[in-house]
């Protein structure tokens, strides 16, 4: 049965990408818009696979306003100029109603001022530095005070308050470890070293030898894509175990585990609002349709999650709307909620960002991610830290 649902699937994929409905009235054109190359492919196609899914499930229902679902999809290459060029086809050639995509800050910096000056939509699938808020973007990972505020506190707590901070060159770990300082200023801790490498950067001798030079209570990493491969090894093969310099990640999910290996990973930290082991009737049933889609091997994970939410937060805002207009759809999407694999969702009508639960997790010997904390309810959304006095100012 699992071979017959997935040889269905696959076809309608075929179909889907192939656009093959004529603009007859029937059909919506959405634009899928993810790095499906470069240095960021790692993460990104994943979450590619989990939108198609949340697009195939809706046309299987019924589709949105009786419309089928048609994706036009496009490789942001990793190059934040391309994500640009990428989201004016779809938007100005392509005509898509809404596009789903980005993951680094960079690309979604980049696309930001093409859908702003288009009036279109962008849903955003991945945690983010927050001191953001577009009215043409909609944020599905988490804003900070989702993930690196109460990570740091986990991080102080566990392990003390002398960290170490290592990021890719970037807007998202920049700011997120200005956010970091501060918050360790707040509470009497101590940054330890902040050391940034370009995107795709590959020899972390010089860093890892600055780590152990420091004993830092832990290392806080915001690297992102493939550069965490070689991190990890390099780290490993220093002998800075879990055991010896934990680490907490804002940008390594299950899917990353795989690609960076078990063995550098297992005992290391992670912060996010998902995992596969995340226990609601919601998430079972998604782990086994997106096993089912994509095979057995195949783990979901943050952003593959928040990916998957976006479209049917979209498809809700349209059926609410009685239209693909993105005004209407925007002022429909307010207050929106939906029974996500996380738990429940809403999207603030304020800043369109989503209350989420926080969970911080540790990576297992399976390459699985054990929750090890939670917060009792999903968080409201702060992007701009306004709750916290220490924030003030940044």
């Amino acid at each position: 049965m699992k071979k017959i649902v997935s040889l269905v699937l696959a076809a309608a994929a075929a179909l889907t990408l192939a656009g093959c409905s004529k603009d007859d009235g029937t059909t919506v054109k959405v634009g899928i818009l993810h790095s499906l190359s470069g240095t960021m492919a790692i993460s990104e196609t994943s979450v590619r696979d989990a939108e198609m899914l949340a697009v195939k499930e809706i046309n299987a229902a019924g589709g949105v306003l009786g419309k089928q679902i048609v994706v036009v999809q496009e490789d942001g290459a990793s190059e934040p100029q391309i994500f640009a060029e990428k989201a004016r086809k779809l938007i100005q050639n392509d005509k898509v109603a809404t596009i789903f995509g980005c993951w680094t800050s960079a690309s979604r910096k980049a696309v930001k001022p093409v859908v702003e000056e288009t009036g279109a939509l962008l849903w955003y699938p991945v945690q983010y530095e927050g001191m953001e808020m577009s009215p043409n973007i909609m944020y599905m990972g988490a804003a900070p005070n989702q993930q690196a505020v109460p990570a740091v506190d986990f991080c102080a707590e566990k392990f003390g308050k002398k960290m170490f901070l290592v990021g890719s060159d970037y807007v998202f770990p920049r700011t997120a470890n200005k956010i970091i300082k501060a918050q360790l200023a707040n509470i009497g801790g101590t940054c330890a070293g902040e050391e940034y490498t370009p995107m795709g950067h590959t020899d972390y001798a010089t860093i890892v030898s600055k780590i152990a030079a420091a004993k830092p209570d832990c290392v806080i990493n915001t690297l992102n894509g493939d550069s965490n491969v070689a991190f990890f090894k390099q780290l490993t093969d220093a002998g800075l175990t879990a055991e010896k310099c934990p680490v907490m990640s804002f940008s390594i999910a299950e899917e990353e585990v795989g690609g960076v290996g078990i063995d550098n990973l297992k005992g290391h930290y992670v912060a996010w609002n998902y995992y596969q082991t995340t226990k609601t009737p919601e998430n079972e049933k998604f782990v086994a349709d997106y096993k089912a889609a994509y095979g057995a091997k195949r783990v979901t994970d943050d952003p593959i999650e928040a990916g998957y939410i976006g479209v049917y937060i979209w498809a809700k805002a349209c059926e609410k709307a009685g239209s693909f207009d993105v005004a209407k759809v925007r002022a429909a999407a307010k207050g929106i909620t939906f029974d996500a694999p996380e738990g429940k969702v809403t999207l603030d009508g304020d800043n369109q960002h989503l209350y989420k639960p926080v969970r911080i997790g540790k990576v297992n010997a399976e390459g699985l991610i054990d929750e090890v904390s939670a917060t009792p309810s999903a968080v409201k959304p702060d992007p701009y830290l306004s709750t916290y006095d220490w924030a003030k100012g940044l």
